[in-house]
């Protein structure tokens, strides 16, 4: 459980604002605890609960791995210091958040997020690259232009976009298996 603590406190202090690239970093290139399509599915699947994906993503890791008392370290450890540290942030901006010197390096911050953020999409696009999934490639286009290109709403993309993933899925294994 320590591991596990010491982890994600690692990730969520390392990824300020940013925290997916290090997780996945550390879950499968450091420590090995998954695979990259583990992470992938996982993370797929945190996107359907309620809540911040990575939040959701701790919980669902650390319990898969020790249990329940492993997402409640996971969880904690990701939570905790960042909530520690963002409440002093909080009372220091309330001082001096005015001044144009701290907008400008917020601006700055916030570029760096993007870069990170696009980074980590393609490192998950990898394996299904690799493997040459044009069913999975032809979906993940699919979504990307319905909320990217087309504005459409998550909900409803997510509506039409799971079950066509599961029923595909699902006749390919049938095939496989026949």
């Amino acid at each position: 459980m320590p591991a596990l603590f010491l982890a994600f406190a690692r990730m969520s202090l390392a990824g300020f604002g940013g925290v997916l690239v290090f997780a996945r970093h550390a879950i499968v290139d450091q420590h090995r605890w998954m695979t990259a399509d583990e992470f992938n599915e996982t993370f797929a699947l945190c996107h359907f609960l309620p809540g911040p994906n990575i939040v959701n993503l701790s919980m669902v890791f650390g319990s898969r791995l020790r249990g329940i008392a492993g997402g409640v370290a996971a969880f904690t450890g990701l939570l905790l210091p960042p909530t520690l540290i963002m409440t002093v942030l909080a009372i220091a901006y309330a001082r001096f958040g005015d001044v144009d010197v701290l907008r400008r390096i917020l601006a700055g911050i916030s570029c760096a997020a993007v870069g990170l953020l696009i980074a980590v999409v393609f490192r998950m696009m990898t394996p299904l690259f690799k493997r040459m999934d044009v069913v999975a490639l032809i979906l993940m286009t699919g979504v990307f232009a319905a909320i990217g290109v087309l504005r459409l709403p998550l909900q409803a993309v997510l509506l039409v976009a799971v079950p066509v993933s599961i029923g595909v899925t699902f006749l390919m294994r049938r095939k496989v298996a026949a």
